[in-house]
């Protein structure tokens, strides 16, 4: 009988994969780390030591909770720049919005790369409270922007009166940043209730049963942050 593999280890390994990751563009990120740990520390032991006691236990409790904020502080900061090092290497790859919208959490279905062009633009769609957002990225606005119009018809004809919202996500006017694509994603307002997603979702099968199965664009495409998720947890 196969034994489950442990949810501590795979944490640790997950943590270490993030952190090789994002050293690889942020090469200070272990010195700023311990930095942190330490100046959190320092205060932390400060704060307790301030605590009413004295005596041994004061002592150990002081640096049991040194360590404690110390701790909190440097994931903190972890999570923070393994997030922004994660986009710095994601952008500009094909698909890479696919990736950032790994982001969102529970209440939120992603679809990367349900609509692609010869030219390897792509939209990717995401069903959630705003109700249908459609993120389309490519090296041309007008034909992303026109992929997304191709889109929305096709979601209309079988999700009507759904909200359907469309953003492009890239660097030039009127685009969102990959940086703060789930940001404005979450923005977009609560417009579906989480008891209306399940039709919603039940509606776009028949959708995508008619497009078979689109070609990926050439190269890596980035759809996997959710070790970086589970970080900003605290996970």
């Amino acid at each position: 009988m196969s034994t489950p593999a442990s949810t501590p280890t795979s944490r640790r390994g997950q943590i270490m994969q993030t952190y090789q990751m994002a050293k690889r563009s942020d090469p200070r990120l272990g010195l700023i780390i311990l930095a942190t740990f330490v100046v959190g520390a320092a205060a932390g032991f400060g704060l307790m030591w301030l605590l009413p006691g004295d005596g041994a236990l004061s002592l150990v409790i002081s640096i049991i909770g040194a360590f404690m904020i110390g701790m909190l502080a440097a994931l903190i900061v972890f999570g923070r720049r393994a997030q922004k090092a994660a986009y710095t290497q994601m952008e500009g790859q094909p698909a890479a919005a696919a990736g950032a919208l790994q982001m969102l959490r529970r209440g939120w279905k992603v679809a990367p790369v349900v609509g692609f062009t010869k030219q390897q633009d792509v939209v990717h769609r995401v069903v959630g409270p705003p109700g249908i957002v459609l993120v389309g990225e490519g090296s041309s606005q007008s034909r992303v922007k026109a992929l997304l119009a191709t889109e929305r018809k096709k979601h209309e004809r079988v999700a009507y009166e759904v909200p359907i919202h469309e953003v492009v996500c890239g660097r030039g006017d009127g685009e969102v940043p990959l940086p703060k694509l789930v940001r404005h994603v979450q923005k977009l307002g609560r417009n579906v209730k989480p008891a209306e997603m399940t039709d919603i979702l039940q509606r776009l099968k028949a959708l995508d049963a008619q497009r078979g199965k689109l070609p990926l664009p050439k190269g890596p495409v980035p759809t996997s942050m959710k070790g970086m998720r589970s970080q900003q947890r605290g996970r």
